[in-house]
């Protein structure tokens, strides 16, 4: 589906500071920044911990177990987010004196997602005296139920949305628990972990723990907290861009860990000149490739690990992981594909939902087909793969208009036979049916998004931030904007338009088009356009095209020269 290349409006932005420059400052504007306290990203203005629901009983359970050196076990998630927030409270707990710490990530094809009861039958026998779950838990009800049965303590850290009711936990902190009045409703797991030590560090320092024992230094846990934030796609709202840009700050002045170094090396990147897009990338898929296709333990380890050489091995583990992933959603893509050309299926007669099953379709890959199959075609897209015992697990991604948890809970009330579990966010969650509920449910779901989109809904727009002036398509105003994020999710990296002379082009690594673009000033430019569909480009007979691109600086053997990454690609007259 070719998107709409449409240029943002002009908004006010008198409220922000006159120093910045005028297009940075409308950047800003059209990114709803209200004022300059937004543009903090001092650790100075994170919002204060005291504001998270049950935090005070949550460092009470944590001095508790550290008084009595008790069992401690983490409950991770087989995801970045849930990698990044098991390393950050096995590093961060023992920063404090912590010795019995371990922690658990479930198999994500065995066991599923979160403390299921299959989980914590295996934790109970392992016998913790204090469980703390990591970006899971909140949807974990009858899991906990059974882990606290046995006597032992659970803490529940998460941000996923609350249900009906609540799990019977000791303290539960979640953002997102209906009680809650963090405002940073977009926290990742990491994030909350993060804050977690940071709500206990206060209170042990109130307590008198520090002046017989070494105060942790928590900033060097920022690096952790960025990478799991980016990697999670939650919204970078202002504080969730403090996060991430403090550990942005930490990796490029050469202060990280050996895991994060590896995984830098790696993927080829510089990591003096790291910025939040890399995080998402180059080492976010590096990280998921364990939890999706062998165990995220693997990712876990290389966060964790205190030895170069070590994490180098390990990051050579994931990337070889990552490599397979790669093949192996080419293959489903493919597939998926034939499916819908099979079903008459065309980019001009989009229908108004996408739902697709294969047994042998891999489950730790659903997600990101579901993703590029929602990019292509802009519509929400559920993907189903085969699971154990006659049911089968889906992963959900949607569009602008459309709640894709909030949908499956409407499907869960009106069809409750339907679904067996299911759980996530706006635009992305997870769930699980039975096989012969299948066509049922694909029935039920794409009716449901039919009554739900408006036509406007389903128009695929790349908003851009309009032309760029002339002077500032240069190397100098690329380096601002760069420092001007991180950018990310719903805090996008500014995109400009223009149409451009076409001076070469050609086909690169398969399905990459490389161009030589000539600028209205004179200037001759490089531009790449990444996965471009290599029947229609290059296009001999095309001389002139409008670009909706970013402004990018690429480094080569050294030497640096200003680069255009392309994000659409249309013909111009």
């Amino acid at each position: 589906m070719e998107k709409i290349i449409q240029a943002r409006p002009h908004v006010d932005d008198s409220h922000l500071p006159h120093h910045l420059h005028p297009v940075i400052k409308q950047i800003y504007a059209t990114r709803q920044v209200q004022s300059a306290t937004e543009l903090d990203n001092s650790a100075a203005t994170l919002h204060d911990f005291k504001l998270f629901k049950d935090i005070d009983k949550a460092v009470v359970l944590l001095q508790q177990a550290l008084a009595a050196q008790s069992r401690v076990l983490i409950v991770g998630d087989f995801d970045a987010d849930g990698a990044t927030s098991t390393a950050t409270l096995m590093q961060g707990l023992a920063m404090f004196g912590l010795k019995n710490l371990d922690y658990l990530v479930p198999d994500r094809f065995s066991l599923g997602y979160g403390l299921s009861p299959a989980l914590a039958e295996q934790i109970v026998t392992m016998q913790p005296e204090l469980v703390i779950t990591v970006d899971n838990g909140i949807s974990c009800i009858d899991g906990i139920a059974i882990v606290k049965q046995a006597g032992i303590k659970v803490l529940v850290t998460d941000h996923h949305l609350q249900g009906e009711a609540l799990p019977d936990a000791d303290a539960i902190v979640n953002p997102n628990r209906h009680d809650c009045q963090f405002p940073s409703k977009s926290i990742a797991g990491v994030g909350v972990a993060f804050y977690l030590l940071i709500a206990l560090r206060s209170h042990l320092r109130e307590q008198g723990y520090f002046q017989h024992n070494p105060m942790p230094n928590l900033a060097e846990l920022l690096d952790i907290v960025a990478l799991g934030t980016v990697a999670d796609v939650v919204a970078l709202d202002a504080n969730n861009r403090t996060l991430v840009h403090q550990g942005l700050a930490r990796i490029r002045s050469g202060k990280t860990r050996p895991g994060i170094s590896a995984l830098i090396e790696v993927a080829n990147r510089n990591a003096a000149r790291l910025s939040a897009s890399d995080f998402g990338f180059s080492l976010a898929p590096r990280l998921n490739a364990a939890g999706r296709l062998d165990d995220m333990s693997l990712g876990i380890a290389c966060l964790l690990s205190s030895d170069i050489n070590q994490a180098r091995r390990i990051a050579g583990e994931l990337d070889s992981l990552n490599h397979e992933r790669r093949e192996i959603e080419q293959g489903m893509q493919t597939e998926a594909q034939a499916v819908l050309d099979r079903l008459a299926f065309k980019t001009e007669s989009v229908p108004d939902a996408i739902c697709l099953y294969q047994a042998d379709w891999h489950q730790g890959v659903i997600g990101i087909l579901a993703g590029r199959l929602k990019e292509k075609y802009h519509r929400p897209t559920i993907i189903f793969a085969a699971g154990d015992n006659g049911e089968i697990k889906g992963s959900c991604r949607s569009i602008e208009g459309l709640h894709m948890r909030d949908l499956l809970e409407r499907v869960n009330t009106l069809y409750p036979h339907l679904i067996s579990k299911f759980g996530g966010h706006a635009m992305a969650a997870g769930l699980s049916i039975n096989e012969q509920c299948f066509t049922e449910f694909k029935t039920v779901f794409e009716q449901m998004v039919t009554d739900t989109l408006t036509e406007e809904h389903k128009q695929s727009i790349l908003l851009t931030d309009g032309e760029l002036p002339n002077e500032c398509f240069s190397m100098e105003f690329a380096n601002l904007l760069k420092n001007a994020g991180p950018w990310g999710q719903q805090f996008p990296e500014p995109v400009f338009e223009h149409v451009f002379e076409v001076i070469q082009q050609r086909i690169v690594g398969e399905k990459h088009l490389k161009l030589v673009l000539k600028h209205q000033s004179g200037r001759l430019v490089d531009g790449i356009a990444f996965g471009v569909d290599v029947r229609a480009w290059p296009d001999t007979e095309v001389r002139y095209v409008k670009a909706a691109y970013q402004l990018d600086i690429n480094e080569f053997r050294g030497k640096f020269s200003l680069q255009l990454i392309i994000r659409e690609l249309q013909k111009a007259t």
